[in-house]
């Protein structure tokens, strides 16, 4: 008997198939282990926080870009450049009114009051806004 002679091409495979047959079967024993009560629990709370979230509606966009660029505004002199915040014509001019407001506010009753009049405000003119066509509707279509 020789040895040492060129291997067999059926041989080889047969070894990658049995080495890939054993890590599957570990692996698989492996995972299963875990799969009681605590890992049907982990899974569940897997899938659930990787649900999609929930696109939002363009008025809730608007009211969070409003509220967010008139609190950057409120304690400022002047209110800025509108293209410079990415806001449309409309949206600068709820937030106009919004920090106008929340200025007032802040004077009487302090800063986290302006806050809350910002949140309310800024939901409120964007949810009118948008019912009455939003930036479809403006003077430039």
């Amino acid at each position: 008997m020789a040895t040492g002679g060129a291997p067999r091409p059926g041989l080889r495979l047969l070894g990658l198939w049995l080495g890939l047959t054993v890590l599957t079967g570990v692996t698989t024993t492996a995972c299963a282990a875990g799969s009681g009560s605590a890992g049907a629990r982990s899974t569940e709370a897997a899938a659930s926080a990787s649900a999609p979230p929930r696109a939002a509606s363009p008025d809730e966009l608007c009211a969070r870009v409003v509220a967010y660029w008139s609190r950057k505004v409120l304690d400022s002199d002047t209110y800025g450049d509108y293209q410079s915040m990415g806001l449309s014509n409309g949206q600068y001019e709820i937030l106009r009114t919004v920090v106008d407001a929340a200025r007032d506010e802040k004077r009487r009753q302090g800063v986290p009051a302006a806050h809350r009049l910002i949140d309310r405000q800024a939901h409120e003119g964007c949810a009118d806004w948008y019912r009455t066509g939003g930036p479809s509707k403006g003077p430039w279509q």
